[in-house]
């Protein structure tokens, strides 16, 4: 919004030529949303606790510490950074780059998602809410339609073509299975930063580090001469992405504010579906998926925790941990929820210093 109106105005006045920058947009996309998080946080938290009585129903089967500990606590948080994100994205980004557009929906339709799951759960007083296979089926339809859109932005020979680390004219070209594989990066992104949002101030932070590594991607892969400096691929226009980034972030650290140990809000399907989509989408748009495996993958050990552990015990009727999502297996172990907490915060750090690495190795 503010670019469209102010950068037309940088002719007649010089100091509005800062307008034109990414990086200055996505550090005022920052800032405008972590104001919004603080101003509104307070008000959204005390909505919840009204209509949310009883708070998020607790897993019966899951460590009993948290039915004592979290007992009452409202959830879908995840309006909160919603909240922050989008005005910030409409303010600071250029709105007629399609990018953003994409991104943002993919954000709001999971979004949509994780609330009418949540609805259930709060509204039934269980922690089942909308059907698994009922909440893939409509994220899988929100994915494939990105999926299309960002196909039909992007230019030829990277629309369907799957990027590799390391080699910097590697393509493969996967054709019409690449709609596939695109959404189940999405979909898959979604559902792991979900499978992660466990424990107080657990999923957010990884969250706002792969934002952070994703925009300095996609601000790279979008600019010409740092795309040839790194013998990356050019992917024009995906560098608007970075203000999102920002946003998010901004968000993400408004939202953390209150989601910090007590957590007096969770985040909720709301807020873990609409941010895991949200990355899933940028590294596809950026062609970075495997990257960002890297990056996120604190996201992928706790969705493989989950995988493992369902197909062991159906399979031989044993565990491999003593509990899923791999977060809670430490916590049966006895660490205590900070020291599970941080130290997981360390190792989303170290992935994505190694994810980042990659930018360089040629």
């Amino acid at each position: 919004m503010l670019y469209d109106f102010l950068a037309g105005l940088s002719k007649d006045w010089a100091a509005l030529n800062v307008f034109r920058y990414i990086t200055f947009r996505t550090g005022g996309a920052t800032l405008t949303a972590l104001l919004i998080s603080f101003l509104f946080g307070p008000r959204v938290i005390a909505m919840l606790k009204v209509r949310q009585r009883r708070g998020q129903p607790i897993r019966e089967d899951g460590p009993q510490t948290h039915v004592i500990q979290k007992q009452g606590t409202p959830t879908m948080g995840g309006f909160l950074i919603l909240f922050g994100l989008v005005p910030s994205v409409l303010i600071w980004a250029d709105l007629s780059n399609p990018y953003v557009w994409i991104v943002l929906l993919v954000t709001l339709g999971f979004g949509a998602v994780g609330f009418a799951d949540d609805y259930l759960k709060v509204s039934k007083i269980s922690p089942k809410g909308v059907p698994g296979r009922v909440k893939l089926l409509f994220e899988f339809i929100i994915a494939a339609i990105a999926m299309y859109a960002l196909v039909s932005v992007a230019k030829e020979p990277l629309a369907t073509a799957l990027t590799v680390p390391f080699f910097k004219g590697l393509l493969f070209h996967l054709g019409p299975f690449f709609f596939a594989f695109g959404a189940l990066v999405i979909v898959g992104s979604s559902n792991a930063v979900n499978l992660t949002d466990g424990l107080d101030g657990l999923a957010i932070v990884p969250v706002m580090i792969a934002s952070a590594s994703l925009g300095l991607i996609v601000y790279l892969v979008g600019n010409a001469v740092f795309a040839d400096y790194l013998q990356i691929h050019f992917v024009p226009g995906t560098g608007e992405l970075a203000v999102f980034c920002g946003a998010l972030i901004g968000a993400g650290l408004g939202f953390l504010w209150y989601n910090a140990p007590p957590a007096m809000v969770f985040m909720g399907d709301t807020g873990s579906l609409a941010l895991g989509g949200a990355l899933g989408a940028i590294s596809v748009a950026a062609k970075h998926e495997l990257v960002f495996a890297i990056i996120g993958g604190l996201f992928v050990l706790e969705a493989v925790s989950v995988i493992v552990q369902v197909a062991s015990f159906k399979l031989t009727g044993k565990r491999v941990f003593r509990m899923a999502p791999l977060h809670h297996h430490f916590e049966q172990k006895g660490w205590a929820e900070p020291t599970v907490v941080i130290r997981f915060w360390i190792i989303a750090v170290v992935l994505a210093m190694v994810g980042l690495a990659t930018l360089k190795l040629r």
